[in-house]
């Protein structure tokens, strides 16, 4: 049995997000100043750039985040390839003037990436500061050294190279697609990513907390300091606080340790995510010169290899889906309300955790984790020495893995929604002796900076005899990657070892489409089987839960066998949400996956009702498919529900029969003509009626229904509105068929950011503004400006009545 009860700091000195400048630059000398704004970008390779005298007046003016691949026009000729997402990739070059206060001379001043995808190389003032192959990892360069102060320009240019392809198995995106901070602080501070806290001692009243801080002086003259950390609850209430004092020798970095006590704590949980606040401050000869602030959730959890997973003693199976890290019509490029909308449809859905597959997330990934309460399967790499695309991190490897790996490290180990380290996805090492070693090293790693969190990877060869980096003994959790008919067996196979199934399903579909008999199941790909229909239907996948890759299950398949084994912690489903890239499995225009619960443009599938009439404890009561067919042809009629103990389906108000869950079923079905009108379900327990659905045969198109998210946003440039089109027949029901093409209009203080409608083969751009409905619905994203006031979309199409929304911006 292998226990890990400790307790993480949610540490992130990160973007305007965290509270490190909630004080006013008088009280707090760290300022982090937002560094998206006024970039100027042009594609190509431009060598002369890095020089403060290029001329970049014909270049284009935008902010960061910025994904340039998102912009382009699909084409199976990219060398991204479709695996790729078919769009553009290639070299593009940043720059961007800014000027800094004369005070700053006597400070630290660093620029902090969190991510740029690829090959990114970075310049200030002519002045060469390095280079970062990896795409995922955060950075940062000190400029201190190279900057002029007061009203003279600085000059910082940023080269990416993602030209060489294909370097992954999925969409990269391209260029500055996380967010730049400056940030600036006293020549004595806390270091970057520079604390680290765990509780050794937890019970149900008090905990035990350890404080690690990293300070650093970057002047040129030993400092005597006092560093000052208290520890807030949600109200700001101090619960705790520990001083000490020292000196610190000029370009010396040393560990100072701080321990408390709270009483009366309350847990970090899934249902409700408790975070408290640690405040560092360094004082030098009575002048405050630094302050770190970092927000903490207190839990304790365990991976038992008989009872599974447990989090503050209580048992409960990870419920768990694997997200790539793009936005849909965002592309990679980052945005929080994107990020939490994502992951807010995901906890309705009955989600308790996420992996970030297959590569380090960006902070705000982490941080709304923490304060939504997910807990994290935190991924390293895809690959390690041997390679899965011919240009991918294999070539890295040798001289970048222990920097990633550390750097993930440090950077992310103090969020309390991370419970598991994974140093690798089906590594292809794991089939020979170079597995060992790799293993050992990176498990070494990890423990080197953090042992408070189990080390695991995700496996495919479940033969002991046949893994590598199972036989190294260095994982302290073992992750396996489908074949779910192995997993009963696996208390021998692997006996005295946690478990969690890491990848599972691979199940397929398409939002909206129906083939029957649904209860022939089909595994893809395989050509004979595929069917490639016309029009609308072409590239699609049957939502009934039918379909799944040949290496995959159905999700009822592998849900069935984790939810009666103890010992399975629990699983993550392959995916939360459709990803661009690896359209399996069809060939292009088929260019983004049809392995998630919820597609692209965030529209629930059907399989998503599955979940969350297992997941959760609401009523659920969900029926499908729609009700437009050809009269007398048989139609399957499913229905997901909970809390009930029958349902009864009725056509046209004439029961057609009572049906009850067998054994270990999770759901039941009808195969009924058509008869045009409307079939309704009744869930029942012990005669009473729990839940009633009903669906209605549509008519002709008629009408636009707009209807927003959110109403009210905030006038920041980033917040967001994500706008669901939806074409009504004169009644108001949904036409499940209708392709209608819809034009937008925006007037207002705000602007069109993306367009979708969820349908894996559509070649339309993501930034038109219009968009065809699929199966008859599509989405328009809205992004506010930095000014109050209205703003008014209007969705029309032709032969169709018009709908509006309005936003209010404040």
């Amino acid at each position: 049995m292998k226990k890990f009860a400790y307790q993480f700091l949610f540490a992130l000195v990160v973007f305007n997000y965290i509270l490190l400048t909630a004080c006013s630059s008088e009280e707090n000398p760290r300022e982090v100043t937002d560094f998206n704004l006024d970039w100027k970008f042009s594609l190509g390779d431009f060598p002369e750039a890095s020089e403060i005298g290029f001329d970049d007046a014909g270049w284009r003016g935008l902010e960061l985040p910025h994904d340039w691949s998102i912009e382009g026009s699909f084409s199976e000729d990219h060398p991204t390839t479709p695996q790729g997402g078919a769009l553009p990739a290639g070299k593009g070059w940043y720059r961007k003037a800014f000027s800094v206060p004369e005070n700053y001379e006597q400070k630290e001043v660093w620029i902090e990436f969190d991510g740029v995808y690829r090959n990114s190389e970075v310049w200030i003032n002519g002045h060469y500061l390095g280079k970062r192959p990896n795409g995922y990892i955060g950075f940062k360069y000190d400029l201190s050294p190279y900057l002029v102060y007061g009203d003279s320009q600085n000059l910082i240019a940023v080269k990416v190279d993602n030209e060489a392809q294909p370097n992954s198995r999925w969409y990269t995106g391209s260029g500055i697609y996380r967010n730049v901070r400056l940030v600036a602080t006293g020549k004595l501070h806390v270091d970057h990513w520079g604390t680290f806290v765990t509780t050794p001692e937890i019970d149900d009243r008090q905990a035990m907390v350890s404080l690690a801080v990293q300070l650093k002086n970057s002047s040129k003259e030993e400092g005597e300091f006092s560093l000052v950390s208290r520890i807030l609850d949600k109200d700001h209430k101090e619960v705790a606080k520990h001083e000490s004092t020292g000196n610190l020798k000029a370009g010396q970095n040393e560990k100072i340790e701080h321990s408390f006590q709270i009483e009366n704590i309350k847990l970090w949980k899934v249902e409700d995510p408790y975070l408290y606040e640690v405040i560092s401050e360094v004082y030098q000869n009575g002048q405050k010169v630094d302050v770190y602030s970092t927000p903490l959730g207190i839990r304790y959890f365990e991976f038992d290899a008989q009872k599974g997973f447990s989090l503050n003693g209580v048992s409960m199976k990870i419920q768990g889906v694997c997200m790539h890290h793009d936005l849909g019509a965002l592309g990679a490029a980052v945005n929080t309300r994107a990020i939490q909308r994502q992951l807010e449809i995901l906890k309705e859905m009955g989600v308790n955790a996420i992996r970030t597959a297959h590569n380090p997330p960006a902070p705000e990934v982490l941080r709304l984790c923490d304060q939504m309460g997910f807990i994290v399967q935190d991924e390293a790499f895809d690959a390690w020495k041997k390679r899965k695309a011919k240009e991918d991190y294999h070539k890295d490897w040798d001289e970048w893995y222990q920097r990633d790996l550390e750097d993930l490290i440090k950077r992310d180990r103090n969020h309390p929604s991370i419970m598991m380290w994974s140093i690798g996805n089906e590594i292809r090492e794991q089939f020979d002796s170079t597995g060992l070693v790799i293993t050992k090293e990176l498990a070494d790693i990890v423990k080197a900076l953090d042992t408070t969190r189990p080390v695991t990877a995700a496996l495919t060869e479940n033969e002991p005899e046949k893994n590598f980096i199972y036989q190294s003994g260095a994982l302290d959790l073992l992750g396996f990657n489908y074949k779910h008919e192995a997993y009963a067996d696996f208390s021998k196979t692997f006996p005295g070892e946690a478990i969690i199934a890491s990848e599972n399903m691979s199940a397929l579909a398409t939002r909206g489409f129906y083939q029957m008999p649904s209860d022939s199941t089909m595994r893809w790909p395989e050509a004979h089987d595929i069917p490639l229909e016309t029009g609308n239907d072409a590239y699609a996948v049957s939502a009934y839960d039918h379909v799944s890759a040949y290496w995959g299950s159905t999700h009822e398949e592998t849900w069935k066998t984790i939810k009666a084994l103890d010992y399975m912690a629990g699983l993550f489903v392959w995916t939360g949400f459709d990803y661009l890239g690896e359209p399996i499995p069809y060939p292009y225009p088929a260019r983004s996956s049809y392995f998630g619960i919820v597609d692209l443009a965030g529209f629930p599938k059907d399989a998503y009702y599955m979940y969350q009439s297992e997941w959760t404890k609401d009523p659920v009561l969900h029926i499908f498919p729609h009700w437009n067919w050809k009269e007398g042809e048989l139609v399957d009629v499913w229905a997901y529900y909970n809390q009930a103990d029958e349902v009864e389906l009725f056509l046209n108000g004439k029961s057609v029969g009572v049906q009850k869950k067998q054994g270990d079923d999770l759901h039941v079905m009808w195969r009924i003509p058509f008869e045009k009108g409307t079939f309704k379900a009744v869930s029942k327990k012990d005669g009473e009626v729990v839940l009633e659905k009903e669906i209605h045969t549509a008519g002709a198109a008629h009408q636009i229904e707009a209807i927003a998210d959110r109403t009210e946003i905030d006038a920041d440039g980033k917040d967001l509105s994500f706008i669901k089109i939806k074409v009504l027949d004169e009644q108001g029901n949904l036409v499940p068929d209708a392709a209608n093409l819809i034009n937008f209009e925006i007037s207002g203080p705000g602007k069109i950011v993306g367009v979708d409608n969820g349908y894996q083969a559509s070649l339309e751009s993501f930034k038109s503004p219009f968009r065809k409905a699929f199966n008859g619905m599509c989405l328009v994203i809205v992004q506010s400006e930095r000014a109050k006031g209205t703003v008014t979309l209007l969705a029309r199409s032709e032969g169709l009545e018009e709908d509006k929304v309005s936003i209010r911006v404040k």
